[in-house]
């Protein structure tokens, strides 16, 4: 799944991903077409999802802690692929042995339709696609909740002819049988409020807003099959009942891939414990800063079958590249690779015959491959896990763990710059209670195979749980 929507890349870009992926033997491409940051298909019958809905106001950094833009901010950053760049890339993923999903993501995650039609929403107002600034709140241990309202609404009938619309275009672009109708993560805070939701909740005797969300979902199943297609979505359109035909892409976990394959359904393993490859690959200390780690060895012990369940209701699997915090093709490629040859191999080999060490000679060998093709990845397989911990005296000892075998662990805490010839780590150290740096790298003989990765005191304090006396 390559995620189109949160920052827009173009056909060429998008040839150059499905170029990398099928020599990996990866043959179906589930392209993320909008979002609350953007709408990324000419849709002919709804000209202000482009003029509007495919732009907002250009951010780099951190994505989610943007200042909002003000009014008089250019929105010139974005872009969409027309119906033309469409047929090319349906015919030059057909040329390669691929099939393309196309996902247009609803209820929620629909700031984007509604900047562009405001009527589309149960929350009358100004609405502006979004950028990057926050727009939902995670409570830790509470559901989360929505700022604005970034969720087209179920009682509003002109959203199911907007809906019609949509499909009908994307269903004559796309030949695959399958569309995507997303279904996540909606923020159902403001649909609590409605009297329209209310008065729909009455009328069709639904319970809550679970039984709302799946009222949508088939209304939207009829619409698709309506086109000639199947549907499929997230595992959220489980909730309240799932729509008599549709098939589940499980996100979060296996749980809902394995309740939809036991009821019959059709199901794409696609977890966040182990697919979703817009994770850190390695320490937050050097990663670009997502919310959650993936590493490879993880990736690895993917099994898309789950045991106990039938094996012909399991499509495959598939790995997850969100975007918000990609920018570039070359960023793509480095979050892609070498997760994405660990997601392949599982696809494509029996369990019995996986072998962790002799999968890691195999990524190896093709970093060769990738440094010839001047082609990006992560060195990160090569880089330590770290644990530090205290004990009564607060004092910090760090325990280093890598992934793969063959590989010294060099470090100092003098604030000069380790290579092979400094002690390697065979053991957990105690850091020196005057010591402000640690500095760790790693060899395979005598080449460096990571990067130098810094630990300031005061990270290393707040692993081990040290609180500074004030």
């Amino acid at each position: 799944m390559f995620d189109i929507s949160r920052h827009f890349f173009n056909k060429e870009q998008v040839k150059q991903y499905m170029d990398a992926m099928v020599k990996y033997k990866y043959n179906l491409l589930h392209l993320t077409l909008s979002n609350d940051e953007g709408w990324r298909i000419e849709i002919k019958a709804l000209p202000k999802l482009n003029s509007v809905g495919s732009w907002n106001v250009k951010r780099t950094g951190t994505f989610g802690n943007f200042i909002p833009p003000t009014d008089d901010e250019p929105r010139d950053y974005g872009g969409y692929l027309t119906h033309e760049d469409v047929k090319e890339l349906v015919q030059y993923a057909k040329d390669r042995f691929i099939n393309i999903l196309p996902e247009i993501d609803v209820p929620g995650h629909s700031l984007a339709a509604i900047a562009s039609y405001p009527e589309l929403t149960c929350t009358p107002g100004k609405y502006r696609v979004r950028s990057g600034e926050k727009i939902i709140e995670w409570p830790a241990n509470a559901h989360f909740y929505g700022l604005i309202d970034n969720s087209l609404c179920p009682a509003n009938e002109k959203v199911y002819e907007f809906l019609d619309k949509v499909f009908t275009e994307v269903a004559q672009l796309f030949p695959f049988e399958y569309i995507h109708m997303g279904g996540d993560e909606t923020a159902r805070n403001f649909w609590e409020k409605s009297e329209a939701i209310k008065a729909l909740m009455k009328r069709e005797n639904l319970k809550n807003l679970d039984e709302v969300q799946s009222y949508f979902v088939k209304r939207v199943e009829k619409i698709i099959n309506s086109k000639g297609k199947k549907m499929i979505g997230w595992d959220e359109i489980l909730d309240g009942g799932l729509a008599p035909n549709a098939a589940v892409m499980s996100w979060r976990g296996m749980k809902g891939g394995i309740a939809a394959a036991k009821m019959g359904h059709e199901v794409v393993m696609s977890p966040t414990t182990y697919a979703y490859i817009d994770y850190m690959q390695g320490d937050p200390i050097i990663e670009p800063p997502v919310y959650a780690s993936l590493r490879l060895s993880k990736t690895y012990e993917f099994e898309p079958v789950p045991d106990g369940v039938d094996a012909k209701f399991i499509k495959g699997g598939q790995a997850n590249l969100w975007t918000e915090q990609v920018y570039n093709m070359r960023h793509a490629e480095y979050m892609t690779w070498p997760r994405a040859f660990s997601i392949a191999e599982t696809m494509w080999s029996p369990k019995e015959k996986k072998n962790w060490n002799k999968f890691v000679l195999k990524v190896e060998d093709h970093f060769k491959r990738f440094d010839h093709a001047q082609t990006k990845y992560a060195p990160s397989m090569y880089e330590p896990d770290f644990k530090f911990t205290k004990n009564d005296k607060n004092e910090i000892t760090v325990e280093m763990k890598t992934e793969v075998a063959g590989v010294s662990v060099h470090y100092t805490f003098d604030n000069s710059f380790p290579d092979n010839f400094y002690p390697a780590y065979s053991k957990p150290v105690a850091i020196p209670k005057d010591a402000s740096t640690m500095k760790v790298v790693t060899y395979r003989g005598d080449k460096q195979v990571s990067r130098l990765i810094v630990f300031p005191i005061a990270e290393m304090k707040k692993r081990a749980g040290v609180k500074d006396k004030m």
